[in-house]
This record gives structure tokens, C-alpha cells and sequence, in this order.
């Protein structure tokens, strides 16, 4: 088979880097340098104007205290990760960028990025990082990122909705979660129809691979290929489609109109919906009215269960300004950096020491998305996750429908994936 142009262009590049590398003499990354008038590049996504302001403000810190660096930092609004990988192709990446913890195992695998591990010192502390995040960016023994920040999944309620239909606590299981989704939808006096739905679902694999790892499911195996269609891996599924489709208590956006999980509990069309920590200033900013609460994820099968989503700052393995690109992660990702960038709540701090000293642990609508952390499941599928996630949201919304049956849609998505993945590595 035809390898893939960008599998076979991103080689070729890592080759030359290879190559080239061995023709340098190494030159300690910690030692002192005259880094007078350097500037180093660095870029991300979009994000709120608030979250923007205070990135910039972090970076105005950290030139203060590093005189002879600059910080140019480039927004990369649309296609953050097609737009770095042909930068990459090009030779014209930044020094330093935000990577996704789903993104990392390919970049890391194809060696255009810069080992941290001789970078860091021990007073750095790497062991305070939460273990389950900096592990997202670890390959081959060598530390390619550091976590700058994260979310994880808890359960938001309506305190209204929960008064009116006499519930004094959250659901604790998902069975409960189903009981409780009865008692919460509402519906029409002149038509019956639903007015209010119990849950609000979000079908998107983001959201249920823990469904799936709760009997022992799996997503991708060590080899990479897809295996969430093995019957451990549907029964969590299965859980989703039958309050769907059989309870009809629970609600995806579009049954509501809405663009997100987030606005469909803000607008009130659902009483409960499973949201990450960027969820509580939407709802503070958007719908100060409301009165809502978060809880732990309900239990399935037994077992506590989330997702974590994080991101690092990596450094290109072709940045001229290696020294200076060690300044900016190490500083970023330190405590001070760490402390201002989340400081407002928009993000979690990775590091266990900051979390503790912000107090989100005491923190009532964050104390269960800190609390998750400890048994989260990592956001990563492997070194292809667009075939990974694209096969299974599509096939996964057919069952929802009622088009096929689950066991039919997740083994026709695994499929899809598979043979996906075998054209991308060979």
C-alpha cells in the first residue's frame, strides 16, 4: 500500500533532523546563555478574550524576568494541528507550542520534538505533576511535554429541577442517574411532549471511553488498532443507547437545539448533563441566574470513571533557541507561571502543589473535577486518533437513532478504523 504524503513527508523530516542532530556538538540546555535579544515563537489555539488577556499578562511576567527574551505569541485560530504539522513539514514551526494529550503520540513517535528529560533538574519537581497527565506525554522512556493545565468530567445538576422533583443529593451510580433522569423529565400539559429532559448526552468518544473501560473495555490495543467494539466494551454503550432510546429521558444537542452539552444545561432543556471544568464559567458568564452544583461522575459497573483532557507546552526539536525554549515551558509550567495562568478557574493546575495552594480541592463546583483526576481516563487513542474518533462518532450516533444496533455500528466502525490505520503505517 501507499504510505500517506504527510506520514511520508513527517518521516522524512524527523530522518533529517536525525542527521543533523548528529552533526552537533550537544550543548547542555541548562547552562547559563546570552540570550540577549532572543525571541522565541510561540503558539496556540483560540480561546475566550479573558483567557487570551491573561496568557499575555503571563508572558509580560516572564519577560520581566527573563530581560533578554521575547515572546511572540501566535494564535492559530482554525486547524491548530494541520497548521502546526506542515509547519513542521516546512521547517517552519514555532520554538514552542500547545500540544493535546490525544495529538502527542504521533508527534512523539516521528521525532520531530525535543526530549525535555536532560531539560530538567531536580528542583524543577517533576514528580508534582499529576502522574495520569505528564504520563500523556511520556514515549520511549523520554518526557516530551509538560502539562500546563486540565479538566475532567463531573456531574452538573440543577438545584431548581432537583427541588421541584424532591431529590436531596446527586446520583452516586448510573443506575441512579437513570432513575433520577425519570423523575426529572418534564413534559407539555397541551402535548405531552418532553419540556425538560432528565440528562443531557454528548455521543462524541471524548465523552464515553470510561463508559467503555468500566467493564474492562478497551479503546485501542498496544498495537494501536481499534477494539472498542469487544462485547466488555459495548455493555457501558449500551447503557447510553437504552436510556435513549428505550428510557427517552435523555437528550442529545441536537434533539434541543443547542450547540453543546454546556448550553443545553444552561438553557435549562436538561436537568443534568456531564460537563468538564470550562463548563463553570460558561455558566457563570452566560446564565448568572442559574443555580446548579457538580458532583463525581455517578459509578458504573461499580467504578469511579472520567476523562481527563490536558495539553502541554512542547518545544520543536528545530528551534534554534533551545536554552531560551526551556525558560518559557520551565517557567510556564513552574509554579509561579502555573499558579497565575489558573488562577481564575478557566483550568485545573497539573501540578499537585498549586491545585492544593488555589484550594480548588475545597473548591464546591470543582472539588469533583479535582477529585476525578486520581482515576481518570486519559484522552489518547493511539497514534491515529482521527480514524479512531471519526469511525466511532459516526457509527456511534447511527445506533443512537436506531438505525442499526450498537453491536452492528461499533463493529463497522472498528473496522473503518482499522483499515485506516493499516494505509496510514504502511
Amino acid at each position: 500500500m501507499k504510505k500517506s504524503l504527510f506520514s511520508f513527508l513527517i518521516t522524512l523530516v524527523a530522518i533529517t533532523v536525525t542527521i543533523i542532530g548528529c552533526q552537533v556538538t550537544f550543548i547542555n540546555p541548562t547552562r547559563n546563555t546570552n540570550s540577549q535579544g532572543v525571541t522565541v515563537k510561540l503558539s496556540g489555539w483560540g480561546a475566550s478574550p479573558t483567557e487570551q488577556k491573561l496568557l499575555k499578562q503571563v508572558l509580560k511576567d516572564f519577560e520581566a524576568a527573563n530581560p533578554g527574551i521575547k515572546v511572540k505569541y501566535e494564535e492559530i485560530s482554525d486547524q491548530y494541528m494541520d497548521v502546526i504539522k506542515t509547519r513542521l513539514i516546512g521547517d517552519a514551526a514555532p520554538d514552542v507550542f500547545y500540544l493535546d494529550g490525544l495529538e502527542a503520540p504521533f508527534l512523539m513517535s516521528h521525532n520531530v520534538l525535543e526530549p525535555l528529560n536532560d531539560y530538567i533538574t531536580p528542583e524543577f519537581e517533576l514528580s508534582d505533576f499529576q502522574p495520569v497527565l505528564l504520563n500523556s506525554f511520556k514515549y520511549n522512556d523520554q518526557i516530551y511535554g509538560l502539562p500546563k493545565d486540565y479538566s475532567t468530567l463531573a456531574l452538573f445538576y440543577n438545584l431548581k429541577a432537583f427541588n421541584e422533583a424532591g431529590l436531596e443529593k446527586p446520583p452516586v451510580t448510573w443506575d441512579e442517574l437513570r432513575l433520577y433522569s425519570r423523575k426529572l423529565t418534564t413534559y407539555n400539559n397541551k402535548d405531552n411532549r418532553v419540556k425538560r429532559y432528565g440528562f443531557g448526552e454528548t455521543l462524541e468518544l471524548a465523552r464515553q471511553a470510561y463508559k467503555i473501560k468500566a467493564f474492562d473495555g478497551q479503546i485501542v490495543d498496544k498495537s494501536g488498532n481499534a477494539v472498542f467494539a469487544s462485547p466488555s466494551g459495548l455493555k457501558g454503550l449500551q447503557l447510553v443507547v437504552d436510556q435513549y432510546i428505550r428510557d427517552r429521558t435523555s437528550a442529545q444537542k441536537t434533539d434541543v437545539g443547542t450547540n453543546s452539552g454546556s448550553e443545553m444545561f444552561g438553557q435549562g432543556k436538561v436537568a443534568m448533563a456531564i460537563e468538564g471544568n470550562w463548563t463553570i464559567p460558561y455558566l457563570q458568564e452566560t446564565y448568572p441566574q442559574l443555580e446548579f452544583a457538580t458532583a463525581e461522575v455517578p459509578r458504573i459497573n461499580g467504578k469511579a470513571g472520567t476523562m481527563s483532557f490536558t495539553v502541554a507546552y512542547v518545544m520543536n526539536k528545530q528551534t534554534k533557541h533551545k536554552p531560551e525554549a526551556w525558560k518559557l515551558i520551565s517557567y510556564l509550567t513552574g509554579k509561579e507561571g502555573m499558579e497565575k495562568w489558573t488562577s481564575k478557574g478557566f483550568a485545573l493546575a497539573s501540578r499537585k502543589s498549586v491545585a492544593q495552594k488555589l484550594g480548588y480541592e475545597q473548591d464546591p463546583l470543582r472539588s469533583a473535577l479535582v477529585a476525578g483526576v486520581n482515576y481518570a481516563t486519559p484522552w489518547e487513542v493511539g497514534k491515529y486518533p482521527a480514524a479512531i474518533v471519526n469511525s466511532f462518532d459516526n457509527q456511534f450516533l447511527s445506533a443512537m437513532l436506531g438505525e442499526q444496533s450498537l453491536e452492528q455500528a461499533m463493529v463497522r466502525a472498528q473496522n473503518t478504523a482499522n483499515k485506516q490505520i493499516q494505509m496510514m503505517e504502511y
